[in-house]
């Protein structure tokens, strides 16, 4: 509204009264100014939420390249799809129900404490729209937390379902009860637990320890990558077999992509950049999340560096430790990275990064096979973080972005001369539950998976590489170890013999065989019934005569069980089976054995 129809308008009202008219006028320009306040800030609210939104989202590329470079050549297309099918479930998820179970009934009803949400489902009646974009970006990185995890045997399928059942439910509860007003954990409650609540700034629990908790259920039940701790045959190796990925330069972007990334992942959760004082703690944050990294990195490089050269007595550095150093730090201060100090923050990364290097020997001890160190970095050092905060959370700080000062980290409680622990019970509490919770969900979930014959890959195709069976790929003889090199022959035969068979029951009956069933000797594992016998193995077997009294020689049947497992039937049945097929296969005009090799190989 402009000056002169401003004066117009208040005169008409209030006639020749001068005090009356230039009341009448300041106040109609104040209140336009008020407005035009309130449409700039939330302008510059809404700007800087959707900027940190993108920045979380492009830390779905951070792991597309760390999980792309840390599997084998023949997997990398496989384990890229995932992460792509990854963002696309976890969106589907969180828009349909997701979002209403984490944050339904949060602000309309703050004053109630409720376990799941119940409104905004499909996003109806949502205002803050920008808000639901950051929140599903932060759906989306503790879902796809798991997939390096589970990279180079787990089915695509298996995989979507899991996304989506994680960004639809089990993440939104664990949202619901430590970020929501309606949480009982949650230290915005109007009435928090032991007087403060849970701080999880930026999601150590809530998203790291969530997806950490995750990976460790399903790679226990999808079991280890073949080779990895037993032979082909499923007996114990020596000493477990290093699958180094097929490019540390992918690694190296990811890292740094995810280091850039978790500048909004934990600024971005002050949500409203104009409001009291929140540019400080943006600030602030931003600081100590560059600390932490730093300090994990170093710690982790330098405790390894140290192993190394007490066993050696050489000097060798470890990139990939130093990688994941970094990335157990960053998950490590995103609890607390509001209400530390730098110093403390110095701290928790070093700690972080070591604890990683610890869990990530042990699982090797364990033969728990994690393929980008997903359950270290995540769950040990986002249960660190969350528990950082009860020690080392500074009052002055808990003040300024909570407004509660009343208790603060359990050292700060002693300096006061208290022993005021409410704040580290608090944190405690919050990690048993989410833990709990995910156990609860999200083992049935997996075990379902696995029983029904979803989970695990077939075989075959893992061993010649997912990428031919999912994507279409090429087959790749090469990078693989010398000790595979006399038997991949005979896989690659066995699966181009397989492609032609199931091609023939396509075309002559109309469907395609089951590839594979369960057996109970192999305590759930997929069993897949085709076999590989390499002539070597199959001399061995017919010069033993206690193995030819029992079932044929079976290789090709990978499981992760030292126990025997016996075949459906003789070696000469599967032989006059696949003769039988091959006489159909060209009678049907299949092309070759030899034709489909060189297609592929």
């Amino acid at each position: 509204m402009s000056g002169g129809s401003t004066y117009q308008t208040c005169l008409a009202s209030v006639g020749g009264d001068t005090d009356a008219l230039l009341e009448c006028v300041a106040g109609t320009l104040d209140a336009a100014m008020n407005t035009a306040t309130d449409s700039v800030t939330n302008s510059v609210n809404t700007f800087f939420l959707i900027f940190a939104a993108i920045l979380v989202f492009f830390m779905q590329t951070g792991f597309a390249m760390i999980c792309a470079g840390s599997v084998r050549v023949n997997n990398v297309q496989n384990t890229l799809l995932k992460n792509l099918l990854d963002a696309c479930g976890a969106s589907l998820g969180f828009y349909t129900v997701g979002y209403a179970f984490a944050f339904g009934g949060s602000f309309s009803n703050p004053s109630q404490t409720t376990f799941i949400g119940n409104t905004n489902f499909f996003l109806m009646d949502v205002e803050n729209q920008a808000f639901w974009l950051f929140q599903f970006a932060f759906a989306a990185t503790s879902a796809t937390i798991v997939a390096g995890t589970l990279a180079e045997r787990c089915q695509m399928s298996a995989y979507l379902c899991y996304s989506v059942a994680l960004s639809a439910f089990v993440y939104p509860v664990v949202v619901h009860s430590i970020w929501s007003n309606n949480g009982f954990l949650s230290a915005n409650n109007t009435n928090p637990l032991l007087g403060i609540g849970m701080v999880d700034f930026a999601g150590s629990c809530v998203v790291h320890v969530t997806g950490g908790m995750t990976a460790l259920i399903a790679t226990n039940i999808l079991g280890p990558r073949t080779g990895r701790f037993r032979d082909i045959r499923g007996n114990l190796l020596e000493k477990p077999r290093p699958m180094p990925g097929h490019s540390v330069a992918l690694q190296m972007l990811g890292t740094f992509i995810l280091w850039v990334g978790w500048y909004g992942f934990n600024s971005g959760s002050v949500v409203y950049l104009m409001q009291n004082d929140n540019y400080e703690v943006v600030s602030h944050v931003a600081i100590n999340t560059t600390l932490a990294a730093a300090a994990g990195t170093v710690m982790a490089l330098f405790i390894d560096t140290a192993i190394q050269e007490h066993n050696t007595g050489e000097v060798t550095f470890n990139l990939s430790y130093a990688m994941n150093g970094c990335l157990a730090g960053l998950v490590s201060i995103t609890a607390g990275c509001a209400v530390v100090q730098s110093w403390a923050a110095l701290i928790i990364g070093a700690i972080g990064g070591a604890l990683f290097l610890g869990c990530s020997k042990l699982l090797v001890k364990r033969r728990i096979d994690d393929a980008v160190d997903a359950v270290p970095v995540h769950l040990s050092s986002g249960i660190w973080g969350s528990l950082s905060v009860g020690l080392l959370a500074d009052p002055t700080w808990v003040s300024k972005v909570y407004g509660n000062s009343n208790h603060a980290g359990w050292f700060y409680s002693w300096s006061r001369g208290s022993a005021d622990a409410h704040l580290l019970a608090c944190q405690v509490i919050g990690v048993l539950f989410v833990i709990g919770w995910v156990t609860v969900t999200m083992t049935p979930f997996f075990w379902l998976l696995h029983y029904f014959g979803f989970l695990r890959a077939d075989s075959l195709e893992e061993v010649v590489g997912l990428d031919v069976g999912y994507t279409g790929g090429a087959l790749h003889k090469r990078l693989h170890d010398k000790d595979d090199d006399q038997n991949y022959s005979a896989y690659l035969d066995e699966y181009v013999h397989r492609r032609k068979e199931r091609a023939f029951m396509k075309n002559t009956s109309g469907h395609i065989p089951a590839s594979s069933v369960h057996s109970p000797s192999l305590h759930g594992h997929s069993y897949h019934g085709r076999k590989v016998i390499t002539p070597a193995m199959k001399e061995e077997a017919m010069g033993n005569s206690s193995v030819r009294s029992n079932s044929s020689v079976r290789v090709g049947a990978v499981s992760n069980s030292s126990e025997s497992v016996k075949s459906p039937g003789s070696d000469r049945d599967w032989k006059d089976n696949d003769n039988a097929v091959m006489d159909s296969s060209r009678d049907s005009g299949v092309p070759s054995l030899s034709s489909v090799k060189e297609e592929h190989v």
